[in-house]
């Protein structure tokens, strides 16, 4: 396997919103902790408002493959 297929490999999964928002998630409370300076109730609301986003998005593609099925 060449350079190229690790590559495709590697960011595959961003093809994914759930991925994209769990990373943004992460990278937001990292920030939040490191670099901002900011509380724990706006790290916690940062990690809650991604968990939300991530079910929203699990909800939504469950209804679709639901209705695909109906």
């Amino acid at each position: 396997m060449g350079m190229m297929g690790w590559l495709v490999r590697l960011f595959r999964p961003l093809a994914s919103r759930k991925v994209r928002v769990a990373l943004v998630t992460v990278l937001a409370a990292y920030a939040a902790e490191y670099g901002l300076g900011a509380s724990e109730e706006v790290m916690l609301t940062l990690v809650s408002v991604g968990v939300a986003l991530i079910l929203g998005i699990a909800h939504e593609d469950a209804g679709q493959k639901r209705q695909g099925e109906a």
